[in-house]
């Protein structure tokens, strides 16, 4: 098979794939859906599709992570972009994890716990994003 060297359909090629994809995860959505009204939510969750769906979008998001950081037109200084973002990711997990250790039923531990997992998981794009931008600045620089 020859690969493709044309622009025009390449960028053809690209937009079937974009259809199929919405088309795919339309499908996913109305079995997950389907699922969701006749076992539950908790039905929905077992079925392996939620998985598939699930994975699916973190890994659209983290490739839009990718193309929005080469989209972005001024120069954002990523080490002040990183202090920002973890004060902020900081006082939200804070306040999270205070918020569920006074609610009624829960323990310190439980805040603790939620607050943990909360910062680790905006870290991880907040720290994917830093080192984007850091080697897009280190390819600007060569040029």
């Amino acid at each position: 098979m020859k690969k493709i060297t044309d622009e025009r359909l390449i960028l053809l090629n690209l937009k079937n794939i974009r259809i199929a994809f919405i088309i795919q995860t339309l499908g996913v959505l109305g079995i997950l859906g389907y699922d969701a009204v006749k076992k539950g939510l908790e039905g929905m969750t077992e079925n392996p599709l939620w998985l598939v769906f699930i994975i699916t979008s973190v890994i659209l998001g983290y490739l839009s992570m990718s193309s929005s950081v080469d989209h972005e037109s001024e120069k954002i200084n990523p080490k002040k972009s990183l202090m920002i973002s973890l004060v902020v990711i900081i006082l939200i997990s804070t306040v999270v994890g205070f918020l569920v250790s006074r609610t009624e039923g829960f323990t310190m531990n439980n805040g603790v716990i939620i607050g943990g997992i909360l910062f680790i998981c905006a870290l991880i794009p907040v720290v994917y994003t830093y080192k984007l931008r850091v080697n897009r600045l280190d390819e600007n620089t060569e040029d």
